[in-house]
């Protein structure tokens, strides 16, 4: 088959490879223009613009699936379009281009966590398994038919940039097989089944830590934020990162209290503390709690304030 593949990010690489390494042809791969990274502000080609240099297939930039991208896209006469991750919505009269339409790789199991963010997400809800999704592209947000599907096993501890990382490489195989069984016929779907749940981007606001939370609704959080938008609160009126954080035993202390227990560096919570192990204050890099609190000029730092 005559295939256009459409993604941006790092996690959409693998499936672009398992695509190129099979029996189709990929006539084009479509991903978001290239934009300013670093504090150079450098414009720097998505990690799908270079995986296409390097594979030697055609590439087209566009940030928006506008009329020209969609007059581009039907003039490679496609077969099938597939999409990891792009950035952006398929609409008619794209969506309909390809003789066997748009197939979608997703991130969750659906109909849990459609949207932009599935597995920040399900992190954040305390999910302990997710997977990968193979779904035919609807004009409503990921309400196609599943043609297949993978679950995954959150690691204890595990970040979004983990498990995204993960599903990356479990989906490739399991969308390249997809793509097999529509080309040879034998591809079934199904309707999704369940009560849906939605996935909306994250902003910095998702990022803000609550210390008179529970524990564990506070390791979810930082789990899904991290790397981005990242965990943060205030420390005399300045925003404070929390990198890393790990339960433990230490005895309870005040909400946002943080205090030394032993050779660790703890911080109260609702219910039981948390030890602080990399943190990132204003204006500094990221660094060992302990280096930070033995820095301070007060011995009783409040978190929150």
């Amino acid at each position: 088959m005559r295939l256009v593949f459409a993604g941006t990010p790092a996690v959409a690489v693998p499936s672009l490879r398992a695509l190129a390494s099979g029996p189709h042809e990929i006539t084009a791969v479509l991903t978001r223009g290239d934009a300013p990274l670093g504090r150079k502000r450098v414009l720097t080609p998505s990690p799908v613009a270079q995986a296409t240099e390097e594979l030697g297939i055609p590439i087209i930039k566009a940030d928006r699936l506008d009329a020209e991208a969609t007059a581009a896209i039907a003039a490679l006469d496609p077969d099938l379009g597939v999409i990891v991750a792009y950035g952006g919505l398929v609409r008619e009269p794209l969506l309909s281009t390809p003789v066997h339409g748009w197939i979608n790789l997703h991130f969750s199991l659906l109909p849990r966590w459609r949207g932009a963010a599935p597995v920040q997400r399900a992190l954040i809800a305390g999910d302990t398994v997710t997977g990968a999704s193979v779904f035919q592209l609807v004009a409503a947000l990921d309400a196609g038919d599943v043609f297949a599907e993978e679950r995954y096993e959150v690691p204890t501890g595990a970040t979004s940039a983990d498990v995204l990382d993960a599903l990356a490489e479990i989906g490739a195989p399991l969308l390249a097989r997809v793509v097999d069984g529509i080309a040879d016929g034998t591809a079934v779907s199904a309707p999704q089944q369940g009560e849906p749940t939605l996935a909306p981007k994250l902003s910095l606001e998702d990022g803000l830590l609550d210390f008179t939370q529970d524990a564990d609704t506070l390791l979810h959080r930082i789990a899904g934020v991290t790397p981005e938008p990242g965990a943060h609160t205030t420390l005399d009126g300045a925003r404070f990162k929390v990198l890393r954080a790990v339960p433990t035993e230490a005895p309870p202390l005040p909400p946002g209290r943080v205090a030394a227990s032993g050779r660790d560096v703890i911080v109260g919570t609702g219910t039981v503390p948390l030890r602080l192990e990399t943190v990132q204050p204003a204006g500094k890099g990221a660094m060992a709690a302990g280096d930070w609190f033995r820095g301070l000029r007060t011995s009783e730092p409040v978190l929150g304030a």
